[in-house]
């Protein structure tokens, strides 16, 4: 489980726009970008290469954004 002030502070790396955090799902939604950012081992993977489209088939494994 990620940290009420960590999650403060971070945004989405892409447009700076607020994430959303769905902890059942271990993962950060960017709902302005359509990206999914990944959350492993209770660490916020954000990182453009690792986002993966919001709409994707497998919205669990790792993807590229182009």
């Amino acid at each position: 489980m990620l940290d009420d002030e960590l999650l403060s502070l971070i945004a989405c790396p892409v447009c700076i726009g607020e994430l959303i955090y769905e902890p059942a799902r271990s993962r950060l939604v960017c709902n302005a970008c359509r990206l999914i950012y990944p959350i492993r081992d209770d660490i916020p993977v954000l990182l453009k290469e690792e986002a993966q489209p919001l709409d994707a088939p497998n919205e669990h494994g790792p993807g590229k954004v182009s």
